[in-house]
């Protein structure tokens, strides 16, 4: 836990690069709850965003030091930021980003590509940051013995007429009111578990992509 911001850090057992420990970003204190509870604890820790960060590309470098989200960010990782980074000292195999799957979510994941790829761009060369996708919808039918996920207005519309064409029958619709709507069993599914969650990695090119659509 960080002594000198209010952002609350749920800290893993284990740290260190190969321990395969992992640090979930998501935003707010209910997701880092529900998360913190989903997690293994043993090797996943979780830190809470509060609000939206700042734009790290049209901030002074100044002004990204003295923010309080980074600067926790910074030190959970244990890297440093900036001229200050160094690879060898993270305390996470990997960096994970866990947003809600609407808007707002999509802003917050490009301010934190847009951050690490100016003042941690290492952690974003090195393959060890990650997104993972968040279900907006979930969709059972008579035909289907386990429930089918939409991540997204358009995933679910073209899933929803796909069943459809299909004469499914008995479609029941569940949307997602952000991460801390989800019960655990499928927080942990979906999300959480290595094993079974759906976690896209993100290199330079993503960030890159973000800065197009957000500062130009």
């Amino acid at each position: 836990m960080f002594r000198s911001t209010p952002i609350k850090l749920h800290d893993c057992q284990v740290h260190g690069v190969g321990t395969g420990a992992e640090l979930f970003v998501v935003e707010g204190d209910s997701a880092s709850l529900s998360v913190a509870r989903a997690r293994d604890p043993r090797f996943q820790a979780v830190l809470p965003m509060q609000g939206k960060p700042l734009n790290a590309i049209k901030a002074s470098p100044r002004a990204v030091a003295n923010n309080e989200w980074f600067s926790a960010f910074a030190e959970a990782v244990g890297s440093g930021m900036g001229e200050y980074f160094h690879l060898q000292s993270i305390r996470y195999d990997n960096v994970i980003l866990l947003f809600d799957p609407d808007a707002d979510g999509i802003h917050c994941g490009a301010l934190m590509m847009m951050f690490l790829h100016r003042f941690m761009r290492p952690l974003l060369e090195s393959g060890r940051v990650s997104i993972v996708r968040a279900p907006m919808f979930e969709i059972t039918a008579n035909a289907y013995s386990d429930s089918l996920f939409a991540f997204g207005e358009e995933h679910y519309r073209k899933l929803r007429e796909h069943l459809e064409s299909q004469r499914i029958e008995g479609l029941k619709v569940n949307r997602f009111r952000g991460l801390a709507s989800l019960n655990q069993s499928l927080l942990t599914r979906t999300c959480i578990a290595p094993e079974t969650r759906s976690a896209t990695p993100l290199d330079t090119s993503d960030a890159e992509s973000a800065i197009n659509l957000f500062c130009q």
